[in-house]
């Protein structure tokens, strides 16, 4: 069973930082894209970084981009998500995905984790 658990989320002020982690299990880790969406209130799903297997190919969304670092350790299976500056606007709920290709769309996507709120106070 293919598994994606996401931790790190919580409410923190703007300015603040929290680094989420999204542990993987059932797949073989290395083999696979790991990116990073987001959902706030009322609108739809957006990606925010990916971060593929081995070549080290990253992207991130230009929201995002100077502030928020994704990485990964394969040995341990998991994908970090470092959110630094943070803003109001990056309120939302974070997912982890995986797909065996760097993709950039969720449709992309077919494993998927469950999320994690994260709350940012002006």
């Amino acid at each position: 069973q293919v598994l994606l658990v996401e931790s790190g989320g919580g409410l923190v002020q703007a300015g603040g930082s929290l680094r989420l982690s999204c542990a993987a299990s059932g797949l073989t880790f290395s083999d696979y894209a790991m990116a990073w969406f987001r959902q706030a209130p009322g609108k739809e799903r957006e990606i925010v970084a990916v971060l593929s297997g081995g070549s080290g190919r990253i992207f991130y969304a230009d929201s995002v981009k100077g502030r928020f670092t994704i990485s990964r350790d394969n040995s341990k299976n998991t994908v970090y998500l470092e959110m630094n500056n943070l803003k109001p606007g990056d309120t939302a709920v974070y997912y982890c995905a995986a797909h065996r290709w760097f993709g950039m769309t969720q449709r992309e996507y077919n494993i998927w984790g469950q999320g994690t709120q994260v709350t940012v106070s002006s």
